[in-house]
């Protein structure tokens, strides 16, 4: 049986990673992005290959159909497409509304909605052609609820969660298959500017009592590409209770 290939975008650090290498314990091909930190995403190559498994790690902006472009005639070339896209790019912004730039909003935009467009528009005729697919874009429950001083994140996070729900009616007829995990409070580096009085006052609102495992993050993702043929266009909750 021909080896599977996972694409994990923003795979350099925090739950990107973690996805990736968790497809790799399981024998994947795996391809993976960053835009800025191609010192980590080389470490996170060297570690890939220490599963004896391929990996093809490309620096450039998925927010840009060009770097897209070129790197999935990449991996066409060294895997023939992308059986699983994991869309896992993103940034973050703190701030009011109205203090942002013009130009943080469409960074915003460009960076964590519309690279989710380009690697799904890219990823669809591979996976038409197989007659299967899987497609997990990493959401946020501010996607779902909303956060203050977040307003630009909650609204690509809201857009991915109702991109995943009509997508999904597109594709389920082709057997692709097109779910969303919003994330909840994930300890990441993207976490890791909060104070400790404040992160301890988070932990206290979190039901669970801490905050979520990148681990975890990629042990729900590996489960909604490997096998669940029925479950589509669900935006799943991993929040530890929290929303």
């Amino acid at each position: 049986m021909p080896r599977k290939t996972v694409l994990v975008t923003g795979a350099s650090r925090g739950i990107g990673k973690a996805i990736a290498v968790k497809f790799a314990k399981k024998g994947y091909n795996v391809a993976i992005s960053c835009v800025h930190r191609e010192d980590r995403l080389l470490q996170t190559q060297k570690e890939i290959e220490s599963f004896q498994v391929p990996c093809l790690a490309y620096k450039g902006d998925m927010g840009d159909m060009k770097c897209c472009e070129e790197l999935y005639g990449k991996i066409k070339t060294q895997f023939g497409g992308v059986d699983v896209l994991v869309n896992n790019a993103g940034i973050s912004y703190i701030g009011l509304l109205q203090d942002m730039t013009c130009e943080d909003w469409e960074k915003m935009l460009c960076t964590n909605l519309t690279s989710v467009f380009n690697c799904c528009k890219l990823s669809i005729p591979y996976m038409l052609q197989q007659k299967q697919g899987k497609i997990i874009n990493i959401s946020s429950v501010w996607g779902v609820v909303g956060a203050s001083c977040e307003t630009a994140y909650s609204a690509t996070k809201g857009g991915i969660n109702a991109l995943t729900k009509a997508l999904a009616k597109e594709l389920a007829p082709s057997n692709i298959q097109v779910n969303a995990v919003a994330c909840g409070a994930i300890d990441t580096e993207m976490n890791q500017w909060m104070e400790e009085d404040d992160l301890i006052a988070l932990v206290e609102e979190i039901p669970s009592g801490r905050l979520g495992k990148a681990e975890e993050v990629a042990d729900l993702v590996y489960h909604l590409g490997y096998k669940e043929s029925y479950l589509t266009g669900q935006v799943i909750g991993l929040d530890g209770g929290w929303i």
